[in-house]
């Protein structure tokens, strides 16, 4: 064999190794009987070639293609190559979804009950929240929340900041004032020198003056004593005085003197009383019921006779 015809020969073979390989590496058993189905979606989410298709935890095929239908509003046709002879149904979903932490998709087969279908025919496609959309999930809310508690924590920084420039020109303003009493201390040290001089003078003389008071101070105790002496023995001669007229006076109503005491000591004077104002209590009486007798009118003359009646009434009265 020529050169020629050993070159030819090992490319031809290099070819078809060449070809064989590609198709196992992308999940083609080129001698096995696999089945086609076809699944469609509205998105496969990064689904490609030779992705793992799953049944209970295991693999049972690949996915062999995944074309867009144009005329179909844009939908995903995938194929999957089934390597067993696994019994499939009407019910039967493809559950595209996420293969773990690991990263990519995979494919999840749920044979429900139902008729059994065969190869060529399209499977049920659904979609299942990944891990990724599950952490999203979850972690919306927490980054809403971190969110709000930064922009809270800006704000308080902010409080913060403003408080920080306040109190900056507070502690400006005291090193002011500071400054200021130290430099009026410094100008009137002298005149405080003096002050503080003229007032130790004036304590010295304070006290000087109080060892001069303090023998006048105790005259002066002695005389307001002497007064309250004196003024408190009249008090008490006024009162003695005044306690003896008392008993006089008392000793006298005793004895029956005066009018007082004959008032309080003479029956007859109070029984004389009491007859007068019961004779006055008669006279009144008879007066309201009897009034002609005492009281006499007569427009024409007749006044003799009136008078004459009525002294007649008073004698007869009498009588």
């Amino acid at each position: 064999m020529s050169k020629e015809i050993k070159v030819g020969i090992m490319t031809l073979v290099s070819g078809v190794i060449l070809y064989f390989g590609f198709n196992f590496l992308k999940g083609s058993d080129l001698f096995s009987s696999a089945r086609d189905y076809y699944v469609l979606y509205d998105s496969v989410d990064g689904l490609t070639s030779a992705n793992q298709i799953m049944l209970n935890g295991v693999a049972v095929g690949r996915v062999k293609e995944t074309r867009i239908l144009t005329d179909q509003n844009n939908k995903i046709l995938v194929t999957l190559t089934l390597d067993q002879d696994i019994p499939l149904t009407t019910n039967t979903v493809a559950l595209l979804g996420d293969n773990g932490l690991i990263g990519g998709k995979v494919i999840q087969l749920q044979i429900g009950k139902g008729s059994a279908i065969t190869a060529g025919d399209t499977l049920k496609g659904n979609k299942q929240a990944g891990l990724t959309a599950a952490l999203q999930d979850k972690a919306l809310p927490i980054m809403t929340d971190a969110d709000s508690l930064i922009r809270n924590l800006n704000v308080v920084v902010s409080r913060f900041k403003q408080t920080g420039d306040v109190l900056n020109q507070l502690l400006t303003n005291v090193d002011e004032t500071g400054l200021a009493l130290r430099a009026t201390i410094n100008e009137n040290r002298r005149n405080l020198t003096g002050i503080t001089t003229n007032l130790s003078k004036l304590s010295a003389q304070l006290v000087e003056t109080e060892k001069s008071i303090q023998p006048i101070m105790a005259k002066a105790n002695t005389f307001t004593d002497s007064l309250n002496a004196l003024r408190l023995g009249q008090t008490v001669t006024k009162a003695n005085q005044t306690v003896s007229e008392l008993q006089a006076m008392l000793q006298s109503l005793k004895e029956g003197q005066g009018t007082a005491g004959k008032l309080l000591k003479d029956d007859q004077l109070y029984n004389n009383m009491n007859q007068s104002m019961r004779d006055l209590d008669k006279l009144l009486v008879d007066l309201r019921q009897q009034p002609k007798r005492y009281v006499h009118f007569s427009v024409f003359g007749g006044g003799k006779k009136g008078k004459k009646a009525a002294g007649d009434t008073l004698g007869n009265g009498e009588k």
